[in-house]
């Protein structure tokens, strides 16, 4: 089948721009224009006609991609309009006409581009991420996977481990045949720097995941300590109601900031309290949760009645700042047992010290996304994948290689495995070229 669809932004604008991929869109070009292909890659003026007819529908620019050399690597096309809902619409429709073409589902010209071999599986989420950015933080982490570094680290682990695997493959179909000494220290050498490797990588604090789906911050705390109120001025808009009345929040009110170019989520929870209500016990259980989940919550209470549950206690002793509210109504001076917390005394309806502690938050983001390595993980997909390559080489390493040949060639094609799924490469022939490559085993 042949693909369209609209790959600019929707709604009214300057330029739209139509692409259309597949085997017919030679077709379709010749029958929107009326006239011969264009030449490949130059951008040229034509008119572009509805069904074949003399009826026009707009004049743009329309740029030729034959195959392979595409981004789909099918022959590609597009078309350059006015950006008007009406030329949209009527260009999709005359494309609609042309028979084996419809309209194409979410990323399916980047899946295209997967498939035909012109990106990896990687390089395709890049892609993703790089579009649906919103911090410049964001942007810098999409591009650099765009460029391959990670997947060229990944891919040299692999190609390491099909080298030492070829070599207990070889020793599996030719079981007279001894393994020389030096190609054994090299199974095992080259076996425990790649698992080395890996741990460290996988010791990266997530860094690549805080990155791309944003550091998560949770407002907590007991009912009217201002949780709603914060959530509101940090957000710059009202984004949850306030009110006196206790127990306002039931479920988690999430926002989207861009704090110094940092992507995170903020979250305003129920209020914190003992309660018999149903609905509301569940709210503060989604709280707990949110809290157990974050990577910064924000223990706020209020200066006037400090209400200092256990949990909260147990909260502040993991990765948190007290934040203690309403100064304003404080009659005199603060408990001397908050200054072992680090607390930040403020007033939100005085806007007093929000700046501190907006710096405070800063802080604790910078160090949590500061890391001297290269980020190569920033999905869960990617992690879970190289845990499971550990759990093999681990289990490889155990064997005794004279003894269980067998065993160990499985954990080995196990951990090459889930390394290949990573780029979404996963070939036996690599494996065979490799034996003959280095073997020479019809010799």
């Amino acid at each position: 089948m042949t693909i369209y669809a609209l790959s600019s932004g929707p709604g009214a604008s300057g330029i739209a721009v139509i692409r259309v991929s597949g085997k017919d869109t030679a077709k379709v070009i010749k029958k929107l224009t009326r006239s011969k292909l264009p030449r490949p890659r130059v951008a040229t003026l034509k008119k572009f006609n509805k069904n074949g007819g003399k009826e026009l529908i707009d004049e743009g620019v329309i740029i030729w991609f034959p195959g392979p050399n595409s981004y789909t690597g099918e022959d590609l096309a597009e078309f350059h309009v006015h950006g008007s809902r009406a030329v949209i619409k009527a260009m999709h429709k005359a494309i609609s006409g042309t028979k084996n073409c419809r309209l194409a589902e979410p990323g399916e010209f980047t899946k295209l581009a997967f498939q035909n071999g012109r990106i990896n599986l990687l390089k395709a989420e890049s892609i993703g991420d790089l579009i649906s950015a919103e911090t410049e933080i964001q942007r810098k982490q999409a591009l650099k996977i765009m460029s391959g570094k990670s997947s060229e680290k990944f891919e040299l682990w692999r190609k390491k481990l099909l080298k030492i695997l070829s070599h207990v493959e070889a020793k599996i179909d030719f079981p007279d045949e001894d393994l020389p000494k030096n190609i054994i220290k090299e199974i095992q050498a080259t076996s425990n720097t790649i698992l080395k490797e890996i741990k460290k990588t996988l010791d990266d604090q997530k860094v690549g995941e805080r990155i791309r789906e944003g550091f998560k911050i949770a407002i907590v705390g007991p009912p009217n300590s201002g949780k709603s109120s914060l959530l509101n001025y940090l957000s710059k808009r009202d984004v949850a109601i306030v009110s006196e009345t206790a127990g306002t929040t039931r479920d988690v009110i999430e926002t989207h900031l861009n704090l110094d170019g940092y992507p995170v989520i903020v979250s305003d929870t129920a209020g914190i309290r003992s309660s018999k209500n149903e609905i509301e016990k569940k709210g503060i259980k989604i709280a707990l949760k949110r809290a157990e989940d974050a990577d910064l919550n924000l223990v706020i209470v209020s200066a006037k009645n400090v209400v200092f549950t256990s949990v909260l206690k147990n909260l502040l002793a993991k990765n948190a700042i007290l934040v203690i509210n309403k100064s304003d109504l404080l009659k005199r001076k603060l408990n001397s047992k908050f200054k072992k917390y680090k607390h930040v005394l403020i007033s939100i309806k005085k806007d007093v010290n929000l700046n501190k502690l907006i710096t405070k938050i800063k802080s604790k983001l910078k160090n949590k996304f500061t890391t001297t390595e290269d980020i190569l993980i920033t999905r869960e997909r990617h992690r879970q994948s190289l845990i499971n390559c550990v759990g093999h080489l681990e289990k490889f390493q155990k064997k005794k290689l004279a003894q269980d040949f067998d065993k160990a060639a499985e954990d080995l094609r196990l951990a090459t495995r889930h390394l290949g799924m990573i780029v979404g490469k996963v070939d036996v022939e690599e494996l065979l070229g490799s034996i003959f490559n280095d073997f020479c085993i019809g010799k």
